[in-house]
């Protein structure tokens, strides 16, 4: 095995490894899919596209993998020379680019899994699910809830978020209701969520979702095991199905 990755022996097989190494993954999104990208390139994962138009802001410090000389910068520009300063024969490449309707086509449709870290701000999110759907890429969509990590994974040519009730203007508010709604059928216990959502509720229209680094940090191992699961033939759960772990019983 490679010495870079030899610490990685017994947990994963040199066949493994090398599976993973090309294995092309697609990240729209640098805010979550920041730590995702870093994560993902320590396991071995040597080709990555990282896509997004967004500078780094100092609110995204307490959450995001960016250092305050980085305030101003592209994310997508930072975060390249983050992940080559870790490794710098990795292939990742940028697309410094908000996604749009427009410009979606051209980030090319080479990638095995695609990550769903867009804001939904816009109805693009479900635009880059579907334009994925129609070329049998499947999509990892991550949740950062603060105390706990959520995600569920849009399988090609199935169900997708879209079909979510449309209960609140605030997308992010109807995807926490199917989460509460999701943990509940299992006795899972919600009501520090609830609890979050009745609060982010009363400034959804005019802010984003409170996060911690807490959150981030578990979902991207949540989602680096799912892309290692894809990348090595293993089982994966399908929405409507989930996978969540959270520090709050």
């Amino acid at each position: 095995m490679d010495l870079r990755y030899i610490r990685n022996s017994i947990h994963i097989t040199e066949e493994e490894q090398q599976l993973i190494k090309n294995f092309p993954v697609l990240i729209a999104g640098c805010g979550i899919g920041s730590y995702i990208a870093e994560c993902l390139l320590r396991m071995g994962f040597e080709n990555l596209t990282i896509a997004d138009g967004d500078v780094v802001e100092l609110n995204n410090l307490n959450r995001q993998n960016y250092i305050n000389s980085d305030i101003g910068i592209k994310k997508v520009i930072a975060l390249k020379n983050r992940l080559q300063a870790i490794n710098p024969e990795a292939k990742i490449s940028v697309f410094p680019e908000f996604i749009n309707q427009d410009n979606l086509y051209g980030i090319g449709l080479n990638h095995k899994v695609a990550i769903n870290a867009l804001d939904f701000s816009s109805n693009i999110p479900f635009i880059f699910d579907q334009y994925m759907s129609e070329r049998e890429i499947p999509v990892v969509h991550p949740y950062n809830l603060g105390w706990a990590g959520f995600l569920t994974v849009l399988p090609p040519n199935g169900l997708n978020l879209a079909s979510l009730k449309r209960a609140h203007q605030t997308f992010e508010l109807n995807v926490g209701e199917f989460i509460v709604d999701s943990l509940k059928a299992r006795r899972i216990e919600t009501s520090w969520l609830e609890e979050f959502l009745k609060e982010y509720g009363k400034i959804a229209l005019i802010s984003p979702p409170p996060q911690l680094s807490l959150g981030l940090y578990i979902l991207s191992g949540m989602v680096t095991h799912i892309i290692f699961n894809f990348a090595t033939r293993k089982s994966v759960k399908y929405f409507p199905e989930f996978y969540y772990l959270s520090m709050i019983e």
